[in-house]
């Protein structure tokens, strides 16, 4: 006979159970029909034509937005928090980092990830190494990149904005602590020849269910790329693949 006392879920009779299963199930049907809506209505965005050539400091020496691509349709960035001033990179976002799984299935859609932080490329390869990291990571340091996307605050160089709010805003929701210093978050960026452009950005809580292929496909233009997503009216045929 158990005798322990430990917090757990109601026991009850198998029947009840399935019951209560079934009804779960119903939530949860809906849940994926309203993430499919959701979805769709991403890829409908429009997008926004890139003027600036951002320059970033990679393993390879200078490198553009355009070559982090690396010769693929689609780009995601995950905006990672590391000042230049700190010696590790934000918690959070390590752990989200660690528990990215096999992304494989970006390549075969035509998709790279890619990380960007402002900390100096130095301290970002330290830092790659000891986690054993295998994704490209470049440092943003001296650019606009990442006062433009959002992600790091700072009122004397650009106007705040974080998780589309503006300084008041924030403010008025008590969020006075997204108004500066660095932030995370995640944008996806479309290329057509050699013309960059922004599709998509999430901050905040937005990016804690980016680990998986899927998830992360699901926040690009071209989605899934599988036949039961439809494509945008009036867009020219996009891969499906199975």
């Amino acid at each position: 006979m158990t005798t322990t006392t430990l917090a757990h879920p109601l026991v009850v009779s198998a029947d009840t159970w399935l019951a209560e299963r079934k009804a779960l199930l119903a939530d949860e049907k809906a849940l994926t029909r309203q993430r499919d809506r959701v979805n769709a209505q991403r890829r409908r965005l429009p997008m926004v034509k890139l003027d600036k050539t951002y320059r970033f400091d990679g393993s390879n020496g200078e490198t553009t937005l355009l070559d982090l691509f690396e010769g693929r349709r689609q780009l995601l960035v995950y905006h990672f928090m590391f000042d230049p001033a700190w010696e590790n990179g934000c918690t959070g976002c390590t752990g989200l980092v660690n528990a990215i799984g096999d992304i494989s299935l970006l390549y075969d859609r035509d998709t790279t990830l890619a990380l960007v932080s402002r900390a100096p490329l130095a301290k970002l390869s330290e830092y790659k190494a000891r986690h054993q990291w295998t994704l490209p990571w470049v440092s943003s340091f001296g650019s606009d990149f990442n006062y433009d996307f959002h992600v790091t605050l700072d009122a004397a160089v650009a106007p705040v904005q974080y998780n589309y709010r503006n300084q008041e805003e924030l403010a008025s929701n008590q969020e006075q602590h997204f108004m500066k210093g660095e932030s995370h978050g995640m944008s996806v960026f479309f290329r057509i020849d050699d013309e960059v452009f922004h599709t998509y950005s999430t901050y905040a809580r937005g990016c804690e269910n980016l680990t998986n292929a899927y998830s992360l496909l699901d926040i690009t233009p071209y989605g899934r790329q599988q036949a039961f997503e439809d494509s945008p009216a009036g867009w020219p045929q996009r891969p499906t693949y199975g």
